[in-house]
């Protein structure tokens, strides 16, 4: 299909702009099946081309809204890396359709256009192709709104969405189609073998039935209905991880609000859950750790209760295993900072680790990072700290019970740099 695709696309994407609502919902399905099953960069440029193209504007406003939910979930199979890499024809076309679409007049479409936006600003060459690709009148609007999505978040998915739209009937249709996604949660709680489960995931239109039906699960006012959510949420990383990747940030809000519950079934239930999840999906979750770390650090740390306690630092383990440790230095020195007690001690250790890890490849980072939170913070407790004379990382991890987490993270630093 991969030849075929841009004439079909922009079929299909005319026929997103009609009023029935029955074509608009069998349109979405046929993109969702092309975003699955075709070249990925080639069916990224079928949508630019069809329903994102230079003159965004003069599109039609339902296309743009069908065309931006489908190029979000392709953003983020695709990875920042790779459409950063200044690749011609990759790069020049996505970075200004994103920022087109983070303006649009349509909520629905500048939502999907933050949240690609929100995925991108993650990657280290952001600012540099930003630079390169927008022109300078529209730069200060795009910044302002990358500030924005990193100190507030992506917020809610407009109620209006094009999946829901399709549900509801629309003047003159007369008709009303029901929604295919009613189902019972899994009977085993942690079976997520089971057949049900693979085959309620597939049977979804697409990610905002998806985003939906999770939020109705993990919001349940039944705990045990709400700790099923969390295990379908582990069953649906194991068999449909590209699923769970496009709907990432509604659905991580939910779980997020589950960390910080006040029932500690549920708290330790979703804090076992992460392990599997962060090494399911890896560094696809990239673009939420700004939600997960402060939700699984704030509290559980320094928890009473050593089973939650053992799993938030199995989590924060997880993190480390799994994920990109450049992305974890700025996060977990951040809140090392206000933490206190155990989950301080906890926390400057891992932060040790990462050090011995990305000092010798990164090394302006970690003294960005690192240096300025424990050398001016607690600078009182290294005036008279010795520098090492150690030759080797074993020499660090011999050395380091006969100093305090704090004394060794900074020694860390000090003797990788000489």
């Amino acid at each position: 299909m991969d030849q075929e695709l841009d004439g079909t696309v922009r079929a299909l994407l005319q026929k997103a702009g009609e009023c029935n609502a029955f074509i608009r919902q069998d349109v979405e399905r046929a993109l969702e099946s092309m975003v699955q099953h075709c070249t990925l960069t080639r069916s990224m440029s079928a949508l630019l081309a069809g329903g994102l193209g230079s003159e965004i504007t003069s599109i039609k406003l339902l296309v743009r809204k069908c065309a931006a939910l489908h190029l979000s979930g392709l953003v983020e199979r695709v990875g920042a890396a790779r459409l950063l890499s200044g690749a011609k024809d990759l790069t020049d076309r996505i970075l200004p359709a994103v920022c087109k679409l983070v303006q649009d007049s349509s909520q629905e479409a500048r939502y999907f256009g933050r949240r690609m936006l929100l995925f991108l600003s993650s990657h280290r060459d952001f600012d540099k192709m930003l630079e390169k690709c927008i022109s300078a009148k529209d730069l200060p609007t795009i910044r302002d709104a990358v500030f924005t999505l990193k100190t507030k978040g992506l917020g809610e998915m407009p109620q209006d969405a094009p999946s829901a739209r399709g549900r509801r009937s629309l003047p003159g249709s007369g008709l009303v189609r029901t929604s295919s996604l009613t189902r019972e949660p899994l009977s085993g709680s942690r079976d997520c073998g089971q057949a049900v489960s693979k085959a309620a995931v597939h049977s979804l239109a697409d990610r905002s039935e998806y985003v939906k039906q999770m939020k109705t699960l993990l919001n349940s006012k039944d705990f045990r209905e709400r700790i099923k959510a969390i295990d379908q949420l582990v069953c649906d990383c194991e068999e449909n991880p590209a699923l769970v990747i496009g709907s990432l940030f509604p659905v991580f809000d939910d779980l997020k609000v589950r960390l910080q519950e006040s029932n500690s079934k549920v708290n330790l239930r979703a804090l076992e859950a992460l392990q599997p999840i962060i090494a399911l999906l890896r560094d696809s979750l990239a673009p939420v750790l700004n939600i997960l770390i402060p939700a699984v650090v704030d509290n559980h740390l320094n928890s009473k209760n050593s089973s939650i306690s053992t799993a938030a630092l199995g989590a924060v383990q997880a993190l480390m295993h799994n994920i990109d440790n450049s992305l974890l230095l700025q996060p977990f020195c951040s809140k090392a900072q206000y933490l206190s007690g155990k989950a301080k001690l906890d926390l400057i250790e891992r932060v040790a680790e990462l050090v011995t890890e990305l000092y010798p490849r990164r090394p302006q980072l970690v003294e960005q990072k690192v240096l300025p939170l424990e050398f001016f913070k607690y600078r009182h407790q290294l005036i008279s700290f010795p520098v090492w004379p150690m030759r080797s990382r074993r020499d660090l991890r011999t050395a380091a019970p006969e100093h305090t987490p704090l004394t060794f993270l900074f020694a860390v630093v000090v003797n990788s740099s000489v």
